[in-house]
């Protein structure tokens, strides 16, 4: 067992010893990792936020039933990803390139820039962020998960609940499929 595996052990039995603070510190140990994932996977930051408060509630209750067969934070993750999809099921919704920026609250920073470039930098980080949106929930999931997370395949096919062949071949069709998508927006303005 290594370190932080040990050490989320250690948190977790003392939170079911009813000791809040331990909950506390897992709370902080992963609520911006978790955030982070989020937004990249929904696409706004104010559901990312709600989400990722909804995860951690649901883990404290149950966090009797986790056992250990995976790190805390991939259960904790799991639980995130079964809430969003939950929460996207219920309201469907097409986000447009300027509504994604501004509900993902991101706005590229640009150091000894000029206002064109960065004006060019901020829509190409806004094509990127709708064009990841616009993959497949299972694309999008595996993609943001192997490429920002730097989760392992075997991690990854764990959480997602798929075969290691699965991961693989939704992560090749993602990357294609975001390539094709970016390809064409960076032509446009080639021209």
């Amino acid at each position: 067992m290594n370190d932080v595996a040990r050490v989320d052990a250690e948190l977790i039995a003392a939170a079911l010893d009813g000791q809040s603070l331990a909950f506390g510190e897992l709370v902080c140990r992963y609520q911006d990792r978790l955030y982070h994932a989020l937004v990249h996977l929904v696409g706004s930051a104010d559901d990312a936020r709600d989400i990722a408060q909804d995860a951690f509630v649901q883990a404290y209750v149950k966090l009797e039933s986790f056992q250990g067969a995976s790190a805390f934070y991939t259960w904790l993750y799991r639980i995130a990803m079964n809430l969003a999809a939950s929460r996207f099921r219920r309201q469907r919704r097409q986000v447009s390139v300027d509504a994604g920026r501004e509900q993902a609250g991101q706005e590229p920073t640009a150091v000894d820039r000029g206002p064109g470039e960065r004006l060019m930098q901020a829509e190409r980080v806004e094509q990127v962020q709708a064009a990841l949106l616009a993959l497949s929930d299972e694309h999008r999931h595996v993609l943001v998960l192997r490429e920002l997370e730097g989760w392992s395949y075997e991690t990854i096919a764990d959480t997602l609940d798929l075969p290691v062949g699965t991961v693989r071949s939704r992560l090749h069709r993602a990357r294609i499929e975001l390539r094709s998508q970016l390809q064409e927006v960076f032509e446009e303005d080639l021209k």
